[in-house]
């Protein structure tokens, strides 16, 4: 008598675009606080909470629940930001297009979005610390967000092309 297990009974992987939604929260959570720690050690006069200021009022935003509810709608905006990463991006190997793609989202966020955030200033009146961190975050957040991605898709056409033969 001979027993073969067959490979189906192992668990299926996660969809594509559920892998790109928890990249994009998570990515947006974990340097959200990263970029919360930068304020609070002085690296960056921006706080997590501009976000809040366009839409929210009262103080409660400087508070805790401020800075706890900015760095969940960072990681929510992050989701679409990867969707539309994997959108346009996806099929470009290598970490040097999701470096260009935080540099983009930098000069979108402080030369096109400035007007909405008061609590950013001009990209002229920022202090070089707060630039240079700035930056920083995004380019790193950018190399996250396309990296993750990118990998994932190679890996899956990898699957797909094995298990075709």
């Amino acid at each position: 008598m001979s027993y073969e297990q067959k490979p189906t009974n192992y668990p299926k992987p996660m969809s594509f675009s559920v892998m790109v939604f928890w990249t994009g929260l998570f990515g947006g959570v974990f340097w959200g606080i990263i970029g919360y720690l930068a304020y609070y050690f002085n690296f960056t006069e921006i706080r997590p909470d501009v976000i809040l200021e366009p839409w929210m009022l009262g103080d409660w935003k400087k508070g805790w629940q401020g800075i706890v509810l900015s760095i969940i709608l960072i990681g929510v905006l992050s989701i679409i930001v990867a969707f539309v990463y994997y959108a346009v991006l996806r099929k470009f190997k290598g970490f040097w297009f999701g470096l260009g793609f935080g540099v983009i989202l930098f000069l979108l966020v402080f030369f096109i979005l400035n007007p909405l955030f008061p609590g950013i200033k001009p990209l002229a009146d920022l202090n070089r610390d707060t630039i240079i961190t700035s930056i920083c975050l995004y380019i790193v957040y950018g190399i996250f967000i396309g990296y993750s991605i990118n990998y994932e898709y190679q890996i899956n056409n990898v699957q797909v092309k094995e298990a075709s033969t």
